[in-house]
């Protein structure tokens, strides 16, 4: 038998043990600083003064960061059910049919997830403005060219983790509901559909996560009288680092830690299929 040590046995080592803990400080230190410090009684927010809750409260009668919130909260709806509905087909017409640019339309579906983010959203912002509908001004932007440009981002991963899901599905339920007299719609309905449905949850959720969380494609999409949660944020911090900007910027991030969580959750596989 080799000597060498499996893969598996290096996570004994403890100077490995010492540098993933050293690596989780680096990143997670600075999220756990943020939170605290929303505790923090003091304006300057660069020592602990004592521990209130009077920041939270601002931050809840800031009119300008509700409103900021609320577009936010509606773009990201909007966006996750659109992107839902156009990943799913787009899942489903990759997992069943074969057609000669399916290469093709793979790698461009999968554009938006690769480029950096500042090409998309200098592309859409270029887009936006040679288009006009129906006339031939420049489409302004606002809440409905975020929410395209979000759309446009989101779709894709939705797709992914939907077609991940239908992997597994056994294309021999089908025949059988269509050879039980089940049409083409009764059978997507009543056995396609649950089998996508926690895919289709999951990718929801995750679209809704990106949607939220997004700041560059909002902002070369935006228009001045536009704000959303992200650019209001990055707007306060500009000023300076206060306990109000970093009340908000906890609230953001325990939506999307639920969100991201709830997503996980759903996409484990079912314990009916393992046993």
């Amino acid at each position: 038998m080799s000597d060498r040590p499996g893969p598996l046995d290096y996570s004994r080592k403890l100077w490995l043990r010492l540098w993933l803990l050293a690596v989780f400080v680096f990143l997670y230190a600075p999220i756990v600083i943020l939170v605290l410090f929303s505790f923090n009684d003091s304006k300057r927010n660069i020592v602990w003064r004592g521990f209130t809750l009077d920041y939270y409260v601002k931050a809840w009668h800031n009119a300008p960061l509700i409103e900021a919130f609320v577009n936010t909260l509606v773009i990201a709806l909007i966006a996750t059910a659109i992107s839902t509905v156009i990943g799913a087909l787009v899942a489903l017409a990759l997992w069943r049919f074969r057609f000669p640019v399916k290469p093709l339309f793979e790698g461009a579906m999968a554009l938006p997830i690769v480029i950096p983010e500042i090409c998309m959203g200098v592309a859409l912002m270029a887009f936006f403005a040679r288009i006009g509908w129906p006339t031939q001004m420049p489409w302004p932007l606002s809440l409905a060219s975020i929410t395209v440009g979000h759309v446009a981002f989101c779709f894709p991963f939705v797709a992914i983790v939907v077609r991940a899901r239908m992997v597994g599905f056994d294309r021999s339920l089908e025949e059988a509901s269509k050879d039980l007299g089940a049409s083409e719609w009764q059978t997507f309905r009543y056995i396609t559909l649950p089998y996508m449905q926690p895919g289709l949850i999951a990718g929801g959720l995750l679209a809704m996560t990106l949607s939220l969380d997004d700041f560059v494609i909002t902002f070369f999409t935006s228009g001045p009288e536009t704000l959303t949660f992200p650019v209001k944020v990055y707007s306060m911090v500009r000023f300076g680092a206060t306990p109000e900007v970093n009340a908000a910027s906890t609230l953001l991030i325990v939506i999307t830690i639920v969100l991201t969580v709830i997503a996980m959750l759903l996409q484990r596989p079912d314990k009916e299929l393992q046993a």
